[in-house]
């Protein structure tokens, strides 16, 4: 059962005080895991999950008459085809071409548009610009519920078909007599959904979703788990699978020391690559498969730089399955003497208590391919995987590989890998799924 809050900032989620609580930098402290990471990892296949993590002050409100020409100059994607009512995935970059920021957007009237979760570069572009663009941080809660029985639980807690409500759309509706946005995309890639609202409704929304999910197996998703859902079905994460380039701008750290945005610290650094290697943790639209939504149609921040990469790519995104003896190694050299390997943990490593940067060499005939981050467990699958951004020529399927586990200067693992299909999740992806024949 929840208890009253004892945190002095406003919390999105229920205080449970028999569950572990950390803080990812700044704001209230979140929830680190709940029923274990078995039970947690498994509820996007067999139930459905409530996560909210993300919730907080990291939604911008742009509005005005040039707030469509402020999101145009700084994203790479098409604004003025942006329809009122709909979201995207919204990609900013820097000067090199490589992500400063992504997140999703809204576009609620013809001059408002909201940010989610995206990090702070559009608000130092913001500080930055000549536009007539106001800027809103607002303060809400973000709940993701994901999982078969994500639908059937928010039509059971809000009462009313949602049915409607196809991928990257949203409206409103009412839970427990409080107004709540509710817009259908996750990260899970299964069938999902994301509430908002303002922050102080938060508990009283998220206790009304869990009792309503009970019966239909809802677990309370905790961060230590969150991320594996991002490796198995193909999302690729800022601060933990690549960090935002926006760290090698001047300009910015600059502002960030000024400002002090909430949750935007500096990276951790881990792994085989040199630390000093900030350049093989960044990431352009075309490594991850995002190169659909770079449109050049119109001037913005990184034009050139895409441009060059999109006439000669030269990587792209896979999945890489780690050999399981090769694994199990790992976890035998803590029972020998000398040296152990870096430790594996479990079901993600290095955990995401801070912004990562961990970036390992992956290797082919002694020639470096690729760079692998984000590992996690898979409990469903039974197997360590992990995102790697390589080189066209050797992401076919069934690719034998050679990845250097450990970080630089200490002992170093070898593990066989071989390149999978890219998301690893073989079930329907969301947005392809049709609500209306849901039994």
């Amino acid at each position: 059962m929840s208890a009253p809050s004892p945190f002095a900032l406003p919390t999105a989620v229920p205080f449970y005080s028999d569950y572990p609580l950390f803080n990812l930098g700044g704001g209230a402290p979140r929830q680190w895991e709940f029923n274990g990471w078995k039970q947690e990892s498994m509820s996007w296949k067999t139930g459905c999950y409530i996560h909210g993590g993300l919730s907080g002050p990291a939604q911008f409100l742009y509005e005005g008459p040039e707030a469509e020409s402020f999101l145009s100059q700084i994203c790479v994607n098409s604004i003025t085809d942006f329809k009122v009512g709909t979201a995207k995935h919204a990609i900013m970059c820097a000067e090199t071409g490589h992500i400063a920021g992504h997140g999703v957007l809204q576009r609620p009237a013809r001059d408002q548009f909201r940010l989610f979760v995206a990090g702070p570069w559009s608000r130092y572009q913001h500080s930055r610009t000549t536009f007539d663009v106001k800027e809103t941080v607002e303060n809400n809660y973000l709940f993701q519920v994901a999982g078969p029985n994500s639908l059937r639980t928010m039509e059971k807690v809000t009462q009313e078909n949602l049915r409607d409500i196809n991928y990257l759309r949203y409206r409103q509706t009412r839970i427990a007599g409080r107004p709540v946005q509710i817009m259908r995309m996750g990260m899970a890639g299964t069938i999902a959904y994301e509430l908002h609202g303002p922050i102080e409704d938060g508990p009283a929304i998220y206790e009304e979703v869990y009792q309503a999910g009970l019966e239909f197996g809802i677990e309370r998703l905790g961060w230590l788990t969150y991320p594996v859902n991002h490796i198995e079905a193909g999302f690729p994460q800022q601060s933990w699978t690549f960090i935002v380039a926006a760290f090698a701008d001047q300009g910015f750290n600059e502002y960030v020391k000024k400002v002090k945005p909430l949750r935007f610290n500096s990276p951790v650094f881990s792994g085989s690559i040199d630390p000093n290697d900030m350049q093989s943790r960044f990431r352009n639209p075309f490594e991850l498969g995002w190169g659909r939504s770079v449109r050049f149609d119109h001037d913005f921040i990184g034009r050139t730089a895409l441009e060059n990469e999109h006439a000669n790519p030269k990587r792209t995104i896979v999945t890489l399955v780690w050999n399981a003896d090769d694994v199990l190694d790992i976890y035998a050299s803590l029972l020998r003497p000398g040296q152990e390997y870096k430790y594996l943990e479990l079901p993600v490593t290095p955990n995401y208590r801070a912004v990562l940067a961990h970036a390992d060499h992956v290797s082919k005939g002694g020639r470096m391919v690729g760079v692998s981050s984000g590992v996690a467990y898979s409990y469903y699958y039974r197997q360590v995987m992990s995102h790697c951004v390589i080189d066209l020529s050797e992401a076919q399927i069934g690719n034998e590989v050679d990845l250097h586990w450990g970080d630089f200067g200490g002992r170093i693992k070898q593990v066989r890998a071989v390149v999978a299909r890219y998301p690893y999740l073989n079930e329907a992806d969301n947005k392809n799924l049709d609500a209306s024949s849901f039994a």
